[in-house]
């Protein structure tokens, strides 16, 4: 049993049993998402988000946060959903993702928040397959939950260095 922690905690490679915890569950298309509370900073309102040249399209740019500046993507734009006009309920959710050398703040736009849910690892599932051209390396697993799913993100997959980099930044 060591071992296996061990050789877990050697690869990152993590079982279902694992996953099991809080997250902030949010909305987007209609569907339910999910991303580990620990790794959420905070949630603000919108904000003006200065664009940044050249930057892909779910890129949105930068916010000024209390003095720091702060990458933020569209989340509905990085999933190849279509676009939504901004509301009062729309909002970016300021996570802690790993960078190259630290951990770095970034913002996700996401249509709106629901709640902090308690989530047992029993209710967790891996991500199924879906054939050999959908990349599900993000998708920490799937709640069942209420007669509906909701997918768990691995927010740190989902907000890669390299998508970073393509904002100039070296995060």
């Amino acid at each position: 049993m060591a071992e296996a922690a061990l050789a877990e905690k050697e690869t990152g490679v993590e079982e279902v049993g694992d996953k099991g915890g809080k997250y902030l569950t949010f909305s987007l298309a209609g569907e339910d998402y999910g991303i580990a509370i620990l790794k959420v900073k905070e949630i603000i309102g919108m904000l003006p988000i200065t664009p940044v040249p050249q930057a892909p399209d779910f890129l949105k740019g930068v916010i000024n946060l209390r003095g720091r500046v702060i990458p933020v993507t569209d989340l509905r734009l990085k999933f190849g959903m279509e676009p939504l006009d901004y509301n009062e309920r729309t909002c970016i959710i300021v996570v802690e993702v790993a960078g190259k050398e630290s951990n770095v703040l970034m913002g996700v736009v996401v249509d709106s928040v629901s709640e902090v849910l308690n989530i047992k690892a029993e209710e967790i599932q891996d991500t199924p397959e879906f054939g050999t051209k959908v990349n599900t390396d993000y998708i920490q697993g799937i709640a069942k939950m209420d007669g509906g799913v909701k997918i768990l993100l691995d927010i740190d997959k989902v907000l890669s260095v390299e998508d970073m980099s393509q904002l100039g930044a070296s995060f």
